[in-house]
């Protein structure tokens, strides 16, 4: 047996299942290089979203002993049809402005997102973007919670597998008790996220004001972890408000779209 090479070691149990999602990858050692690393830390479970680069020669050659990773990778099309059966979306960002864009991406420590994380019992993604662009804003807003490393701010961006090692390693290590009961899954998180969506666009709030407030109260309802109770109860409060807005501000919308619960 090769150093590093033990197929027979168990896999570690980490409460919920993550998956890797890596956006529009575009050189294949770095794809070989990310799946190195997850494997240095147990992680398996790695997608692809509209992929720059194919699973060839040099790609398995970084990959060394994670090659089972590439072999069972799963590729989507679009960030909505990876992400439909997910229940925690967890993005990364090396941009750590501040002023109004603070307000809009809440960035908080791998450490955190981990504690986070551990605390869900279903499907968690870790979303990294394309290399040397990362996630685009609205791929940023699309996320529940917003992690960065803290690196020098003389050369604050890490290669991809670098980034994904580091951050991976913190979630590996995370000992925070998990939660009994069940988790949010990913319909209920689409419709809860729509009626956030709704209930911000019937505020009076002009300009980009209504957008913060929306990204502000989802990212602190995410950083909740409800479960899909608990987000069915949020999802009929928020209706209720949407409608009560909608009716004072005169608009006939809330007569025709009325409703209980979201489609």
């Amino acid at each position: 047996m090769k150093l590093g090479n033990r197929p027979d070691a168990p896999l570690p149990n980490f409460g919920f299942l993550p998956i890797i999602v890596l956006m529009r990858t575009s050189h294949p050692g770095n794809l070989g290089a990310v799946c190195r690393a997850m494997l240095n830390f147990g992680f398996t479970e790695l997608r692809l979203v509209e992929p720059h680069c194919e699973v060839d020669e040099e790609a398995r050659k970084r990959a060394k002993f994670a090659g089972s990773i590439l072999d069972n990778l799963e590729t989507f099309e679009t960030w909505d049809s990876c992400m439909q059966d997910i229940g925690l979306v967890i993005g990364t960002s090396g941009k750590k402005e501040g002023g109004l864009k603070t307000s809009f991406r809440h960035l908080i420590s791998p450490e955190e997102a981990a504690s986070k994380a551990v605390q869900h019992t279903g499907k968690v993604a870790i979303v990294f973007g394309e290399e040397g662009v990362g996630l685009t804003t609205p791929e940023l807003d699309l996320c529940d919670l917003l992690m960065t490393i803290n690196t020098w701010e003389g050369y604050p961006i890490c290669n991809l597998s670098h980034a994904v090692a580091l951050i991976l390693y913190d979630f590996s290590r995370d000992k925070t008790e998990r939660k009994e009961e069940e988790s949010l899954t990913g319909g209920i998180r689409i419709t809860l996220k729509k009626a956030i969506s709704d209930y911000t666009t019937a505020l009076s709030y002009e300009g980009t004001k209504s957008r913060m407030v929306g990204k502000t109260l989802d990212r602190i309802i995410m950083k909740g972890l409800p479960n899909d109770l608990e987000a069915q109860q949020l999802i009929g409060a928020l209706v209720e408000a949407t409608t009560a807005l909608q009716k004072v501000s005169g608009d006939e919308e809330w007569k025709r779209g009325r409703r209980r619960r979201l489609e």
